[in-house]
């Protein structure tokens, strides 16, 4: 197969990249992620004029920080969608109109992809509270700094808006005309509820302070293993208000943590009755 290829692909450059993506971010890649490896970071190499992925790992290995940042940019899946898993934006509505008038509102989307899942809480949060959302404060986190930017600049095409009824997407959005026909720009009261920063979840330290009152964590775990998932579990308690809310993805369960989270709904979890004693 490789005679085909434009750059020489071996066993031991994939399990090199494995081994770097896991020490940078905690993902852990299957061999079935091996075609899709090759295939981006061949770009890489192109873009650096590099042969060979044992000189590209060199690279990666001497410090480049720009290029260790475009490695993980690289590799780094960003599938999301406007309401995805539209069962928990209810939830989440229910849970701020509860605590809204006790203390002002803090909520975490800790894996935000290209924008959407934050700025579907805090579309959730303006219905809910209307002029009082103005207070709410949402961080919007990720790893990779391309899509970071996109979902700063809020700007979306009709396809990605599609299944937003009308209603709502002509409260929350503005529609391109001329050159922007065909996109539209998230409004500025709900992009101004959103601060978006790089945060790596494997970081010893997250330059962050709680508590929040909900936390968006989903189908970001399932890339980890199972002790890593507890590493950031076990952070995740200590910035969240002792009532607080963690959003889980469909596929992703936290049994393992079951000292620390319960299972309060449908992928829906709390802290334990002791570990908010602990706290």
């Amino acid at each position: 197969m490789d005679k085909e290829r434009e750059f020489h692909f071996t066993d031991k450059d994939f399990e090199n990249v494995r081994k770097l993506l896991y020490d940078q971010v905690g993902i852990s890649l299957n061999q079935s992620k091996r075609e899709m490896v090759y295939s981006r970071l061949a770009r890489r190499l192109r873009a650096n004029n590099i042969d060979t992925f044992s000189d590209y790992l060199e690279l990666l290995q001497r410090e480049d920080h720009v290029e260790r940042e475009a490695f993980i940019n690289s590799l780094t899946t960003n599938l999301t969608a406007f309401f995805r898993e539209p069962h928990h934006f209810p939830i989440l509505a229910e849970h701020v109109k509860k605590h809204a008038r006790a203390h002002p509102i803090l909520l975490w989307c800790a894996a935000s992809s290209t924008g959407e899942e934050a700025y579907s809480m805090a579309m959730t949060v303006s219905e809910v509270l209307g002029s009082s959302s103005a207070s709410v404060k949402i961080l919007a986190s990720d790893v990779d700094t391309n899509v970071l930017e996109k979902a700063r600049n809020g700007i979306y095409t009709l396809a990605q808006v599609e299944k937003i009824p009308q209603d709502r997407l002509r409260k929350f959005f503005t529609r391109g005309k001329g050159s922007n026909d065909g996109l539209v720009k998230v409004k500025p009261e709900i992009a101004d509820m959103i601060t978006f920063r790089q945060i790596n979840l494997l970081e010893d330290n997250w330059p962050i302070r709680g508590p929040f009152d909900a936390i968006f964590c989903r189908n970001v775990m399932i890339y980890f293993d199972k002790p890593t998932q507890l590493q950031i579990l076990k952070k995740f308690a200590p910035l969240m208000r002792p009532d607080g809310l963690l959003f889980a993805g469909h596929s992703e369960s936290f049994h393992h943590a079951a000292d620390i989270f319960r299972l309060k709904g449908k992928t829906v979890y709390e802290l334990t009755s002791a570990h908010v004693r602990k706290l």
